[in-house]
């Protein structure tokens, strides 16, 4: 059994003019989910508090991807499809059949 069962973690609020932190308290974390981030937390020597930080911005923040790098994917995608597959009055045509 752990002997904490909830984090308080600090978060800087990194958007604002003056960075001021905000405290959130989990409570009740499932004794492995505590262990695993405790392990993680020490394999990339971080504290609990800036382990959990990384987990949250990893999950909750959008990946920033330049309009040149979106193209570049959608180009390789794009160029991944069979050629003679999807002809231009197909597409026209299924695009037409799912609207009401």
């Amino acid at each position: 059994m752990i002997e904490k069962s909830y984090i308080t973690i600090l978060v800087p609020k990194r958007f604002l003019i003056m960075i001021m932190p905000t405290t959130l308290t989990l409570k009740n974390i499932p004794d492995e989910l505590y262990k695993r981030l405790k392990a993680s937390a020490e394999a990339h020597r971080h504290s609990l508090n800036n382990e959990v930080i990384v987990c949250l911005e990893t999950v909750l923040l959008p990946e920033r991807i330049s309009v040149e790098e979106r193209l570049a994917r959608a180009r390789v995608l794009r160029n991944s499809l069979p050629k003679d597959k999807f002809q231009p009055q197909d597409i026209d045509s299924l695009k037409r059949e799912g609207r009401p």
